[in-house]
């Protein structure tokens, strides 16, 4: 069987180190807020090229702090409009309306699946108040237009970033294109922890300085709280699981991507429609390919074919927020684009462990479905 995702194979490689990280954690006798959570921190801003990265335990809590935050610090209220694309992880909308502000959510271009810029210059209204940018799958969003729309109408900018460590554009990185971002390290993701955690990056010291006291009940100092916070700690063996892991992350990334480009050039079977990269992208590193996503419209057909031929394929994601029970609210609103995603999506193996080989086998039974 050719899994989609082998967790113990990939930290089986680092397995010597991690003992050693954990080990080092252990015997110190500091568990929370220690050196190996400064450590990461600083490692991961410099890796992001921001001027702060603050860990906290997971991604939702990333994007709802930094939501939280901005109203602390008066830039935005309840009630305010926050665009995002309709076509998201549940997380996205959750963070928004976990703070009372409302989700706008808009249809994602066709061919890159990430947010449209002009379906965000359609939505904004008098109340908007910030873009939520969702690099989907690993690719960045096309942040060059999204910034010049958000400085036109001088808009916040949130970059979900929980898939697209390591991104760039331009020589920028995912993480340092918004005014803050949002990143998770669940096992899945390309830098995955051992359990939950998550980190926010920004370049503004206030924001940041408001970020280290509500992940932390609201407090700097112990007992005194200025704010009605949380506990949102990432805890330091996460973080030094994490010192391991980042200093492999652009290898393995390379790997992703040459797996990617085998699927791009070797699939050639017409029922399915390959990803496309962002026309306003210089290079390949734009995608960090999280996940390699194809369209077909016999989804399901192809997904059973692919398993009698024993390859495990997911599909990311099944139902669009705006459909979920959770907000049935929204149950109602059409996204023609959304839906028709996921309805066709398909998840193909990609990982720093698969081989070329299995790669192969998985093109050609691609090729043969019919």
């Amino acid at each position: 069987m050719i899994n989609f995702l082998n967790l113990k194979q990939i930290n089986k490689q680092y397995r010597e180190e991690l003992i050693e990280a954990c080990t080092r954690v252990i015997d110190s006798g500091w568990y929370i807020g220690g050196n190996e959570l400064s450590e990461f921190e600083k490692n991961f801003a410099i890796y992001c090229g921001t001027k702060y990265a603050i860990g906290v335990a997971n991604g939702l809590d990333a994007l709802i702090l930094i939501i939280r935050a901005w109203k602390e610090l008066g830039k935005l209220k309840e009630g305010d409009e926050i665009i995002v694309p309709a076509n998201t992880y549940i997380a996205s909308m959750l963070a928004i309306t976990a703070n009372n502000l409302k989700p706008i959510l808009v249809e994602p271009e066709s061919n890159s699946f990430n947010i449209s810029p002009s379906s965000i210059e359609a939505a904004i209204t008098d109340k908007t108040k910030a873009i939520l940018a969702v690099h989907l799958y690993g690719q960045l969003a096309d942040m060059l237009s999204i910034k010049t729309i958000s400085e036109k109408h001088n808009l916040l900018i949130i970059e979900d970033a929980a898939q697209a460590h390591g991104a760039a554009l331009n020589g920028i990185k995912a993480g340092n294109w918004g005014d803050a971002a949002a990143f998770s390290f669940y096992p899945g993701k390309n830098l995955g922890a051992l359990g939950d955690a998550g980190a926010i990056t920004t370049n503004d010291q206030k924001l940041a300085n408001v970020l280290t006291a509500l992940r932390n009940y609201g407090s700097h100092e112990k007992y005194i709280n200025i704010y009605a916070g949380v506990n949102s700690r990432l805890d330091e063996i996460q973080a030094a699981m994490l010192n391991v892991k980042l200093k492999y992350l652009d290898s393995e990334v390379s790997h992703r991507r040459a797996i990617a480009e085998m699927y791009l050039e070797n699939i050639k079977n017409p029922l399915i429609k390959l990803p496309i990269l962002n026309i306003n992208a210089m290079s390949f590193d734009q995608h960090v390919w999280h996940l390699f996503v194809i369209l077909c419209e016999k989804r399901d057909e192809l997904q059973k074919f692919l398993e009698n031929k024993g390859i495990q394929t997911l599909i990311h994601y099944p139902i669009p927020p705006h459909k979920q029970l959770a907000y049935k609210e929204l149950n109602q609103l059409s996204f023609p684009i959304t839906e028709r995603i996921h309805d066709q999506v398909l998840s193909l193996p990609i990982s720093p462990t698969l081989t070329f080989t299995d790669v192969q086998k998985i093109i050609e039974s691609i090729n043969e479905f019919i």
